[in-house]
């Protein structure tokens, strides 16, 4: 049976992550509160923010920009926009 959450980023109930994406509180919190689509969209959502910024995984400062804005993401509405980049949903055809 699927674990149903009240997805904090959808505003509805949706099918919720299968496990924590990882360990400690945020993860915890975002297990409890986040749907497996809402993942999804921050999962391009960071592809596109280590892209545009050139961020380096190895380094340190950029992993813990990148779990500042996985938070801003699904607990703020501080979302780092992308300059020029448009989601494909709004994108004329």
């Amino acid at each position: 049976m699927t674990r149903m959450v009240q997805c904090i980023k959808m505003g509805q109930e949706l099918p919720g992550l299968e496990k924590p994406p990882f360990p400690g509180e945020l993860g915890d919190r975002i297990f409890k509160n986040v749907s497996q689509s809402s993942w999804q969209l921050w999962l391009d959502h960071q592809i596109n923010l280590i892209n545009h910024n050139g961020l380096v995984l190895a380094d340190p400062r950029a992993r813990k920009f990148l779990m500042e804005q996985l938070e801003d993401f699904f607990f703020s509405s501080d979302v780092e926009q992308i300059e020029g980049w448009t989601p494909p949903q709004q994108r004329k055809k």
